[in-house]
C-alpha cells in the first residue's frame, strides 16, 4: 500500500545586501528553530545580493520570523520576506541533486554526492551545497582555481597565503598541489573554524594554518612572509585597501591572485596595484565575475 502524501511545507525567502548581515541572520534563525524543523541557507547572487532561504516541515510563526530578520538585518530586509507552501521533499538533497561537480584546471569541486566519480588524475576538493559561496560554484572561485593551476604549472612558491578563506577551498587547493603548509586567514571567525575542519576532511589539515585576522594584522604574517603567492578571494573595496600592506608582505616576483569583483570593478582594482608595484598579468571573467593574476615587479 502506497504511504500516504506527506502535508505541504513552508518556504520563506528574503534577500539581504551583503554577506555579514546574510551569515548573522543565518545564525540567529538557526539558533531560533530546532534543527530538525527547518533548513536555512544562504547565497550569494552575480550583482552582490545575499538571498536567504528557509523550508519548514510546520507552518512558522509568520511573525516572529518578521521580527527576528528586522532585528538583525532591518525592516527593509523583512518586509522583503515571501512565504510560499511548496511540495515536501529533502530539500539537502535536491540542492545536491542541482550542484554538479565543477572542473577548474586540475581541481574538481564537490559534494559527497559525487565523491566517487572523481578522476584519479584530478585533486577533488569536497565542500557540501549549504556553503555554496566558496564550492567553486560561484564564479570568483572557479577564476581563482583557474589562475592557481596556471601558476602552479610555472611556478613551485613555498610561502602561500589565502587571505579572506571563507570555505578554505582555494588554500586546500594550494596546500594538496604543492604539499607544502599554506597560512589561511580570515575576518569571520566561523570561517577560520569552517576552513579548519574542511582542511581536515580534505586531507589537509597538517598543511592549511587557519587563523583569525584583519588585513595583515596577526604575528603569523611576519612569521610565514614575505608570500610568493598570495590569493585573495575578498570583494573590490577592501582589496584597494589592502594594496599597500599587501606589497610589503611579498617577496620579489611573487604572485597575487585578486577575484571577489565585478567587472567595471577590476580596473580601479588594477590600478591599485600597480601603484603599489606590481603588474597584472591576466584577466578572466566567469558568470559575470572577473578574476585578475598580478605579479610584483
Amino acid at each position: 500500500m502506497n504511504a500516504p502524501p506527506s502535508p505541504p511545507a513552508t518556504q520563506a525567502t528574503f534577500a539581504i545586501g551583503d554577506e555579514r548581515t546574510a551569515s548573522r541572520v543565518v545564525d540567529i534563525l538557526t539558533e531560533s528553530y530546532p534543527e530538525q524543523d527547518v533548513a536555512i541557507a544562504a547565497f550569494e547572487t552575480p550583482g552582490g545580493r545575499w538571498d536567504v532561504t528557509m523550508h519548514f516541515a510546520e507552518p512558522p510563526d509568520h511573525d516572529q520570523i518578521h521580527a527576528l530578520v528586522t532585528a538583525t538585518a532591518g525592516e527593509a530586509a523583512a518586509q522583503s520576506i515571501v512565504f510560499t507552501t511548496v511540495e515536501t521533499k529533502d530539500w539537502v538533497q535536491a540542492s545536491l541533486a542541482d550542484l554538479v561537480p565543477v572542473s577548474a584546471g586540475r581541481y574538481v569541486v564537490h559534494g559527497s554526492h559525487d565523491r566517487d566519480r572523481i578522476a584519479p588524475n584530478k585533486i577533488g576538493i569536497e565542500i557540501e551545497a549549504a556553503l555554496a559561496f566558496g564550492t567553486g560554484h560561484h564564479g570568483t572561485t572557479r577564476g581563482c582555481l583557474l589562475l592557481l593551476d596556471r601558476v602552479l604549472k610555472q611556478r613551485t612558491p613555498r610561502r602561500v597565503l589565502d587571505l579572506g578563506t571563507g570555505t578554505g577551498v582555494l588554500a586546500i587547493a594550494a596546500a594538496r598541489t604543492l604539499r607544502r603548509r599554506v597560512l589561511a586567514t580570515d575576518i569571520d571567525p566561523r570561517s577560520v573554524v569552517v576552513a579548519r575542519e574542511n582542511a581536515i576532511f580534505n586531507r589537509a589539515g597538517d598543511l592549511v594554518e587557519a587563523v583569525h585576522a584583519t588585513g595583515f594584522h596577526a604575528p603569523q604574517f611576519a612569521a610565514r612572509g614575505p608570500f610568493e603567492l598570495v590569493l585573495a578571494n575578498i570583494l573590490a573595496n577592501p582589496l584597494r585597501r589592502l594594496a599597500p600592506d599587501m606589497a610589503r608582505h611579498l617577496a620579489p616576483g611573487a604572485f597575487v591572485i585578486l577575484s571577489g569583483l565585478l567587472p567595471h570593478q577590476a580596473g580601479s582594482v588594477v590600478v591599485a596595484y600597480c601603484g603599489a608595484g606590481l603588474k597584472l598579468i591576466r584577466r578572466i571573467e566567469i558568470d559575470g565575475w572577473s578574476s585578475l593574476l598580478m605579479q610584483k615587479r
